[in-house]
């Protein structure tokens, strides 16, 4: 007989170490499987040294989350451990995120960290200490699938976290439960009220959590200090329009903050790492109907080969916040394409583009990977001629 892990054990006798960030969702994920009678390991990572003082409203794994994770290990009754992983983090995550805006993109490193910290280092320790799974507080269902386990969208669309775990493994995903997936945010907060956990109240993380102040171009500065190269602002029809500190100051889409002034609304088109040109045009240049991928991770039952043949229907998330959107699969495991039917503005190479069988809740995550070329409808200009610069 299963038990609510679907794992053929009853809880007392299946160990399940629980990554503890602080927040409320891991630390109610930790309450419930212990009320369930699981025997669970809090398992905090310390990721970063932000310094006295530098933590940022919104930001994760701070000195203030270990200490608050602490609280709940504490509270709950159960035993806790604080893990330095800050080399690993660094290598992982931090030092690829900073290289990533060097070559123009635009990097999402919490992809990163679940894919290597969390679900490689993290899982690895958890089978050390004998665990039967590791559990998260993420806002992702799994379910059995055969012989393994697939992903599913939550039940709380508005918490979706399927975009940040689309290059999870199968034999991650086999050892991973993820108990907030059939949850609501409102229903967490309230098991965490009715377990008396001292951050039920506590804001939700946000942004990219080394980041504790000031700005992401600060912080890749400080990393690599040859990024603050200037270079040349050039509109797409080859007009030289001014100059700029570094091209890291710049994603794909932007519109405010370019530094010029001119008669139209302008948009950052493209980053050329090599020649340190910050292209702009206006928004119909931004306009992509097909994605070229890298470094895909398939999760579906079917091959997807299958896709592409047939040119089956997908969905796919380009932006965390955005919803699905109708497209298909071209190509093949040799070059990785994706053609968007309605089409997309301001796709920016390093995004993910994730892959789903449907749009709502409950539908499989079917893979995904990193865009490593927004295919646009006409070549950029390749020689700008000078004109007067404005402002």
């Amino acid at each position: 007989m299963m038990n609510s892990l679907d794992l053929p054990k009853p809880p007392a006798e299946t160990r399940v170490v629980v990554a503890m960030s602080g927040g409320v969702d891991s630390s109610v994920v930790a309450a419930i499987l212990h009320e369930e009678g699981y025997d669970v390991v809090g398992i905090t990572l310390q990721l970063y040294d932000a310094g006295e003082g530098a933590r940022r409203a919104g930001s994760c794994c701070a000195g203030q989350d270990i200490h608050d994770a602490r609280r709940v290990a504490e509270t709950l009754g159960i035993h806790h451990y604080v893990l330095d992983y800050e080399d690993r983090f660094r290598a992982a995550v931090i030092d690829p995120f900073a290289d990533s805006y060097l070559a123009g993109e635009t990097p999402i490193p919490c992809v990163a960290c679940n894919q290597t910290v969390k679900f490689r280092d993290l899982l690895a320790t958890a089978r050390d200490l004998g665990a039967d799974a590791l559990a998260t507080g993420h806002y992702i269902d799994s379910r059995p699938n055969g012989g393994h386990r697939s992903l599913y969208r939550p039940r709380d669309l508005d918490r979706d976290q399927s975009y940040f775990l689309y290059g999870t493994t199968r034999a991650q995903l086999d050892f991973l439960r993820f108990p907030l997936g059939r949850l609501t945010k409102p229903e967490t907060r309230a098991l965490a009220d009715k377990h008396g956990l001292a951050i039920a109240a506590k804001p939700d993380s946000q942004d990219i959590c080394f980041v504790t102040k000031g700005r992401y171009s600060d912080v890749i500065q400080r990393l690599r200090p040859e990024a603050g190269e200037a270079g040349d602002i050039v509109h797409v029809d080859g007009r030289l329009l001014g100059r700029h500190a570094g091209i890291l100051h710049y994603t794909i889409g932007q519109r405010r903050g370019i530094g010029i002034a001119a008669g139209e609304p302008l948009y950052v088109v493209a980053l050329e790492p090599s020649t340190a040109r910050v292209i702009v045009g206006p928004r119909k240049a931004l306009a992509t109907r097909r994605l070229r991928l890298r470094d895909v991770n398939w999760l579906g039952r079917e091959a997807p080969g299958a896709y592409a043949t047939a040119r089956r229907e997908v969905f796919v998330k380009l932006r965390s916040t955005r919803p699905p959107a109708s497209a298909l699969i071209v190509g093949d495991d040799a070059d990785w394409q994706v053609e968007l039917v309605e089409g997309e503005d301001g796709v920016a190479p390093g995004q993910a583009c994730v892959f789903y069988a449907g749009e709502g809740a409950g539908a499989e995550v079917l893979g995904g990977g990193i865009i490593a070329e927004a295919v646009q409808p006409a070549p950029l200009a390749n020689t700008p001629r000078t004109v007067a610069v404005a402002g």
